[in-house]
C-alpha cells in the first residue's frame, strides 16, 4: 500500500497517517518524487490552459460584436468589465479550489486546514464589502464546502483504519474536530477504540476447561484499558463538554454491560450453578477491581457490574445454602446423637467467649455429626464475604442462612419421639429422614447442637458481614456508621435463630410433660381423683408427694446432671430448660379445665386430706425448683394461682382452707426430707443460700397470709 503524508506547513517533516515502515523504502521516496513531479506538471498546465481560454473568450466575444454595437457597448460602459484586468481577490478566487485540491491530493491535512481557514475568513470579508459578485462568491463558498467535507472523509476514513492508532488517530480526530464536526469525530474516537480492543478479544478464546478467574482478569484488562484510554483521548482532545462527556459515559456503560455478559456466561454461570461462591465471588472481585480504576477517570462504572452480577452471585449464594442444608440433612440421618470434640482439622470459630479464656479447648466445642458439619459448611461459606457486601447481599445472606438453620432445627425437632405427626411436621423438612433421639441424654443433645449454634457459633461467623470487619480500614467514618446500622439487623437475626430454638426448647418440654402426665394408652397420672377420693378412706395417710410430681423431680436430676455435661460455660440455658419443663408441667395442670371442674363441681367436694396434699405437691415443686434454681417468676405466678383455686374450691364447701392446713414449716420438712431420700443430698448439704430461697420459703405462706387477710 503507498503511503501519503499530511504535510505541516511550519515544518518540512511530513505528519504520518500510516506505518512509518513503508515510508521508509527507497521505493517509496521514489514515487513520492515522481508523484510531486506530475502534480507540477499538471499545475503548470491548469494554469496554461486557464489563460488560453480566457484569451480566446475575450476574442471571441469582442469579435462577433459588430463595430455600430462594440461603440454602443462602450459607450454604454458595458465592456469596461471585460476589458479591466481581474483584480487580485478575483485571480485568488479563481485560483484558490485548484490549490485545496493540491493539498487534498497530497493529504497534507495542516496545510489544508489552514487555507480552509483562509478561505472562511475571505469569504466573511467579501460578504461584508461585496467585493465580489455574487455569483463568484457562491461559487467560492461551494467550493470550500466541498473540500471541507472531501477533506472529513479522508480523516475519518483514516480514522476507522484498524492500522491507525494513537498520536496518528488522535491527530485525525483532532482535525475533524477542527473541521466543526465533533460529533462525528467523537463517535469516530469511540469506534476506534471499539475496534481495537474488538481484534485484541480474538485471541481470547475461553473453553469449559479455562480457569473462571484467569479469563476474568484477561478479558477485564482488555475492555476497561480500552474504556480507560478511550477516556483519556475524549477528555484531551474535547475536554469536558456535556454533550461528549454523555456519549462517552453511555459508550462506556453499553461496553461494560457487554463484557458482564461475557463474564457471565463464560466464568460465573458454571461456578453458580454449582453452588461455588468462592469462585464467583473471585470473578466479581477481579472485574470490581479493574473497572474501580476508571473512576479516577470520571467514570464510576461498578453500580453497573453489580447489578449484572447480582442474578449469578444470587444464584450461587443460593446453592450454596442449599448444599449446606442438604449434606446436613444426610447426616442427620445417620447421627447417633452424641457429643463430641470437632474431628481433626475442622474448621473452628477462632472467637472464644469470655468464659473460656485461657482454656485449651477454647476454639472447640462439642456437637454432634450433623452440627460439626453445618458449623465447618458454614465457616467455609462466610470466607469470602466482599462481593456479599459489595452488592447489598448481606441481608440476603442473613435470610438464607436463618432458614437453612430453621430447616435443620426443624429436622431436630423431628428426631423427638412422638413428634412426627405433630410440631415437626413442617413443610421445610419435606421427607427427610432423620433418626430418633431415644434417650434423654441423645434428646438434650439436640437442645446443645440448636443451642450452641444459635448463641455462639452462626453469630459469630455472620459477624464477617459486618463492614467493619471487611475491607474499609482506611476509612473510619464509613467503618463507624456501617457497623451502627448492620449490627441492629444482626441483632435481630440472632433474636430469630434463639426464637428457632425455643420451638425446639417447647416441643422437647412439651413432650416430656406429656410422657409424665399421660399412660401409654392415654390415661392421665394427674387427676381431681387422685385428690377428691382420699377423704373418706380408713387407711392412714402416709404424707409424701405424689407419685407424679417424684417422677418430675427424678427427671429433671437427670437432666440436670446431663446438661451439667453436655452445657459447660452454658450453664444458663441449661437452668432456662428444667424452669420450662417444670413450668410446661405446672401449666398444665393449671389449664387443665376437666381436673378443676371435678375438684370444684364433683363428682364430690375437695376435703381436707385431699387440699392437704394437692398443698404439699404444689409445695414440694417450690422447693425442688428453689434448690435447683429454676424457679420462675413465671413459675411462681402459676403456682400462687392453682393454691388459691384450690383453697377456693374447699371454702365452697362451708369449710375454712386454714383451719385444715398446717403450718409451712411441716411442709418444708416433708419435702425437704424427700429431696434429700431421692437425691441422696445430706441435710448438711442443704442450699440455704439460694438466691430464690427467700422466694420459695414464703410462697404458700405468702398466699395463706393473703386469702386471711
Amino acid at each position: 500500500m503507498k503511503a501519503s503524508t499530511f504535510s505541516n506547513p511550519k515544518s518540512s517533516t511530513p505528519m504520518l497517517l500510516f506505518s512509518p515502515s513503508v515510508l521508509s523504502t527507497t521505493s517509496t521516496s521514489k514515487e513520492i518524487s515522481d508523484l510531486e513531479g506530475e502534480l507540477s506538471s499538471i499545475r503548470n498546465l491548469l494554469s496554461t490552459q486557464a489563460t488560453l481560454i480566457h484569451g480566446l473568450a475575450e476574442g471571441v466575444h469582442i469579435d462577433s460584436l459588430s463595430p455600430k454595437v462594440s461603440e454602443g457597448l462602450i459607450a454604454n460602459g458595458l465592456l469596461n468589465i471585460e476589458d479591466r484586468e481581474p483584480s487580485d481577490l478575483e485571480k485568488w478566487s479563481a485560483e484558490f479550489p485548484d490549490l485545496l485540491d493540491v493539498l487534498l491530493a497530497e493529504k497534507r491535512v495542516d496545510e489544508a486546514l489552514a487555507a480552509l481557514d483562509e478561505g472562511d475568513r475571505a469569504v466573511a470579508e467579501v460578504k461584508e464589502t461585496n467585493s465580489l459578485s455574487p455569483a463568484v462568491l457562491t461559487s467560492l463558498r461551494t467550493a470550500i464546502i466541498e473540500r471541507k467535507q472531501k477533506l472529513a472523509d479522508q480523516l475519518a476514513e483514516a480514522a476507522c483504519q484498524p492500522s491507525t492508532h494513537g498520536a496518528e488517530l488522535r491527530a485525525a480526530i483532532l482535525a475533524l474536530k477542527k473541521l466543526g464536526d465533533g460529533p462525528r469525530a467523537h463517535t469516530l474516537l469511540l469506534n476506534a477504540h471499539f475496534q481495537r480492543y474488538q481484534y485484541n478479544m480474538l485471541s481470547l478464546r475461553p473453553s469449559s476447561t479455562s480457569y473462571g478467574g484467569a479469563y476474568t482478569a484477561a478479558l477485564s484488562q482488555l475492555v476497561f484499558s480500552a474504556i480507560a484510554q478511550a477516556a483519556s483521548d475524549s477528555l484531551g482532545i474535547f475536554g469536558k463538554e456535556h454533550a461528549y462527556s454523555s456519549e462517552l459515559v453511555m459508550w462506556a456503560t453499553k461496553q461494560t454491560e457487554a463484557f458482564a455478559l461475557l463474564v457471565k456466561r463464560h466464568a460465573l454461570a458454571s461456578s453458580a450453578a454449582a453452588g461455588g461462591l468462592r469462585a464467583a465471588a473471585e470473578c466479581v472481585q477481579i472485574a470490581l477491581g479493574h473497572c474501580s480504576l476508571l473512576e479516577a477517570r470520571g467514570l464510576a462504572l461498578c453500580p453497573v457490574l453489580l447489578k449484572l452480577f447480582r442474578p449469578s452471585v444470587e444464584q450461587a449464594l443460593n446453592a450454596n445454602l442449599k448444599r449446606i442444608e442438604e449434606s446436613t440433612a444426610a447426616l442427620a440421618a445417620a447421627d447417633d446423637w452424641v457429643l463430641t470434640y470437632p474431628p481433626a482439622g475442622t474448621r473452628q470459630s477462632v472467637w472464644p467467649s469470655s468464659a473460656s479464656l485461657g482454656n485449651t479447648m477454647a476454639f472447640h466445642h462439642k456437637l454432634t455429626c450433623s452440627a460439626h458439619r453445618f458449623n465447618s459448611m458454614v465457616q467455609d461459606f462466610f470466607e469470602d464475604v466482599g462481593p456479599l457486601l459489595s452488592m447489598q447481599l448481606g441481608g440476603q445472606t442473613l435470610e438464607g442462612l436463618f432458614q437453612v438453620f430453621n430447616s435443620y432445627v426443624n429436622m431436630l425437632i423431628k428426631a423427638l419421639p412422638g413428634s412426627m405427626d405433630e410440631e415437626a411436621n413442617f413443610e421445610a423438612t419435606g421427607n427427610k429422614i432423620v433418626r430418633m433421639a431415644e434417650t434423654e441424654a441423645q434428646q438434650i443433645a439436640l437442645l446443645a447442637n440448636a443451642s450452641l449454634l444459635a448463641d455462639e457459633l452462626l453469630p459469630r461467623a455472620a459477624m464477617k458481614l459486618s463492614p467493619s470487619q471487611a475491607s474499609y480500614k482506611d476509612d473510619h467514618r464509613r467503618r463507624t456508621s456501617d457497623r451502627q446500622n448492620r449490627h441492629p439487623e444482626q441483632r435481630e437475626w440472632k433474636r430469630r435463630l434463639v426464637n428457632s430454638v425455643e420451638r425446639l426448647k417447647n416441643t422437647f418440654c412439651q413432650q416430656h410433660a406429656l410422657d409424665l402426665i399421660f399412660t401409654e394408652e392415654g390415661d392421665s397420672h394427674l387427676t381431681a381423683e387422685m385428690y377428691i377420693n382420699m377423704d373418706g378412706t380408713a387407711d392412714e395417710v402416709e404424707w409424701f408427694p405424689s407419685l407424679i410430681f417424684q417422677e418430675l423431680f427424678a427427671k429433671l436430676n437427670r437432666m440436670a446432671s446431663l446438661a451439667a455435661d453436655m452445657f459447660v460455660g452454658r450453664e444458663r440455658f441449661a437452668t432456662l430448660l428444667l424452669m420450662r419443663l417444670t413450668e410446661t408441667v405446672i401449666i398444665w395442670l393449671s389449664e387443665d379445665q376437666s381436673f378443676w371442674d371435678d375438684i370444684e363441681e364433683g363428682p364430690r367436694p375437695l376435703g381436707p386430706l385431699g387440699l392437704q396434699q394437692l398443698y404439699l405437691d404444689i409445695k414440694f415443686v417450690i422447693c425442688f425448683a428453689s434448690q435447683g434454681r429454676y424457679l420462675s417468676r413465671n413459675l411462681h405466678r402459676v403456682v400462687n394461682e392453682i393454691i388459691a383455686k384450690a383453697m377456693a374450691a374447699f371454702a365452697s364447701t362451708g369449710m375454712d382452707p386454714y383451719s385444715v392446713l398446717p403450718d409451712d414449716d411441716w411442709f418444708n420438712d416433708i419435702c425437704q426430707d424427700a429431696i434429700e431420700r431421692w437425691s441422696g443430698k445430706p441435710k448438711a448439704d442443704r442450699d440455704l443460700n439460694s438466691p430464690t430461697a427467700s422466694v420459695s420459703a414464703q410462697s404458700i405462706s405468702s398466699v395463706r397470709s393473703h386469702g386471711s387477710s
